[in-house]
């Protein structure tokens, strides 16, 4: 809808009343334009607190009757009353009159206290209308006017802003304009804090930490005790302990408040699973993939007692019959199974109640209460890595991508999230394997037009002399998504070409680029390289490290797909436990070896990745601050 499409009937009395006041302000404004006198009431109306100006007017008052005022006020108090009667036409639900109005003032005030609140005017009116893009485009303006002249943010920013990009999916963001809203605003109550835990707790470990660098109220004691959350709250005991010592830490934090229902919301009695029954390929062509799950299974079992394991193989199964075997087998849960086509066909089998943790995702299938997806979607890892980016306030990324359909995919999904962020893409440069990967990098470079220059000097000049290549200036930061093999090709490739007058270009990378089983002695041609890992396969407190050495001893050979399975199933085992209490408390995550997992909504589990780096002949964790 265009912003100016907001048009009314000449015979409605908002037109006719609205009319008559404009026609009185221009000839006010006509007639009174040189008049110091006149300069010297707009600026003291104009530096009229926003705040004060809403506590003084009269609840009762209407729209029409500060409409009314205004046809015999002189021509800057007549904006001041205008601008207020946009603001009840808000709240009684005449949108469309109150952006018309906001727009109309907007262009005959001076006064930049009051073209902030018309923008805020014009935000609550778009947003009102679902016109969620020029919502937020009115929010910047204010901004603008806010920081230009020292205005201070009032509540309704904060709240306007929160749901605008809350509406945008931008939750980050959206929950950051939350807590300054409630540190600002004087008529905040236990419901609003209830709110701002419900919105934390369902933020993923990155997201959480990315609100923490943005430093808003409050923030140090919220993440201090959505960790002891996260981590403790399925253990009652220990929770209410750790719940204890956050009082004492923050004596004076709003989130007391909700201490006592934390701990009053006592988790249901679990059910006993002790038959589990799970489904892989143990024979056939996908048989080294299911083993490794298997594998990952038993060496969680280790640790796990009182479980019946039944495992049952997808590649001599009778479908058909799945449902009767389960029974038999009296299983209480089942995991798996693992390849994404039969996941589809044990979902068509609308007969298996039992809770169920799924190891691929289905297609276009919808979910019971009782089945769980564990998701290893490379998606999930692009959004993570778009978004830490982005906080970082690169200008002109640019992103590297092998043609293939899975580095596709993480290209897209990290492409369409930084223009969510940033309002632009970010470049794409596909590469494909030989000699056009190093070809098609050195053009997105434009090396090879520097070389191309020199080379046509050289020429004119006829004789030799001394030059460097130089690359783009423009480019700021590099992701890249491809294998091991490819990153080792490209990384010093990026190093070589990049001119000695340039700054070093920050090379990121999505966890396809890293190899466990690259020795030292590669590390030199990855140094600085940073990227997102599972902790199973980065050195890092979160991993077990004892389990990983032990299994590069039992499998030296084993590649890093067939690792992250082996991590897959060694978590899913601890999670058939885990699940219902994640059902019940949102906040509870699972410390896992694929990551930190969250339960959304839709019963799937993401992760939170590990961020590594190559440096000085060795890998090892990073914070990314």
């Amino acid at each position: 809808m265009s912003q100016t499409n907001f048009l009314f009937s000449n015979k409605s009395t908002f037109y006719r009343i609205t009319s008559l006041c404009f026609v009185v302000l221009l000839t006010a404004t006509l007639t009174t334009s040189c008049s110091t006198s006149k300069k010297a009431t707009t600026k003291q109306v104009a530096d009229a607190p926003f705040k004060k100006s809403l506590e003084t007017s009269d609840d009762k008052i209407t729209a029409q009757q500060l409409l009314l005022s205004a046809q015999t006020q002189a021509s800057d108090q007549a904006i001041a009353t205008l601008t207020q009667a946009s603001e009840k036409l808000i709240n009684e639900g005449s949108f469309e009159q109150a952006l018309w109005l906001s727009q109309q003032l907007v262009q005959l005030t001076q006064s930049e206290a009051l073209k902030y609140r018309l923008a805020l005017v014009s935000a609550n009116g778009f947003l009102k209308i679902s016109e969620v893009a020029l919502a937020f485009k009115q929010l910047e303006i204010a901004e603008q006017f806010s920081a230009k002249n020292g205005i201070m943010h009032h509540e309704d920013y904060y709240n306007l802003f929160a749901e605008v990009q809350k509406r945008r999916a931008l939750e980050i963001s959206s929950i950051n304009a939350k807590l300054h809203w409630f540190a600002i605003s004087p008529s905040t109550n236990n419901n609003d804090i209830h709110s701002l835990w419900q919105a934390l707790s369902v933020l993923s470990t990155w997201q959480l930490d990315q609100l923490s660098d943005l430093n808003p109220p409050h923030i140090e004691g919220w993440q201090q005790l959505l960790t002891y959350a996260h981590k403790f709250g399925g253990d009652i005991d220990r929770f209410d302990r750790y719940l204890t010592q956050w009082q004492r830490d923050f004596s004076a934090h709003p989130a007391q408040a909700i201490i006592k229902s934390l701990r009053a919301g006592k988790l249901a009695t679990k059910q006993v699973i002790q038959n589990i029954a799970i489904i892989l390929p143990l024979s056939g062509k996908q048989a080294v993939a299911g083993k490794a799950a298997q594998q990952g299974i038993l060496a969680a079992y280790n640790n796990i007692p009182y479980k019946n394991l039944s495992f049952i193989d997808t590649d001599t199964l009778d479908w058909s019959l799945l449902n009767e075997r389960l029974i038999t087998l009296d299983s209480h849960f089942v995991i798996g199974p693992l390849l994404k086509e039969n996941v589809d066909k044990y979902l068509a089998l609308h007969e298996i109640l039992i809770p169920s943790l799924l190891l691929n995702t289905p297609e276009n299938v919808s979910l019971n209460t009782e089945q769980f997806i564990l998701s290893m979607r490379p998606e999930d890892e692009a959004f993570q890595a778009a978004t830490t980016l982005s906080r970082k306030n690169y200008r002109a990324p640019v992103l590297l991508s092998h043609r293939d359909t899975a580095s596709q995919r993480i290209a897209q999904a990290f492409t369409q999230q930084w223009q969510l962020l940033n309002g632009y893409l970010p470049e794409v440069v596909y590469f494909e394997k030989g000699k056009k990967m190093q070809e098609q990098l050195k053009a997105s470079l434009e090396v090879d037009l520097s070389q191309a220059r020199i080379k046509d000097l050289k020429i004119r000049l006829k004789q030799s002399i001394d030059t460097e290549s130089r690359n783009r200036r423009d480019i700021d930061m590099f992701y890249l998504v491809g294998s091991p093999a490819q990153t080792k090709l490209l990384k010093p490739y990026i190093d070589v070409n990049t001119s000695p007058f340039a700054k070093i270009i920050p090379v990121y990378a999505s966890s396809r680029s890293h190899s466990s089983k690259q020795d030292s002695s590669q590390h030199n041609d990855l140094r600085n390289l940073i990227f997102t890992e599972m902790p199973w396969l980065l050195s890092s407190q979160q991993q077990n490290a004892q389990l990983a050495q032990l299994s590069k001893t039992l499998w030296p050979s084993r590649s890093d797909s067939l690792q992250r399975i082996f991590a897959m199933g060694y978590d899913s085992l601890y999670l058939v436990d885990k699940l219902p209490l994640m059902k019940q408390k949102p906040y509870i995550r699972h410390y896992g070896q694929t990551g930190i997992l969250k339960l959304n909504s839709n019963n799937t589990l993401t992760r939170s990745l590990l961020w590594g780096i190559y440096q000085n002949g060795n890998v090892s964790e990073i914070s990314m601050d």
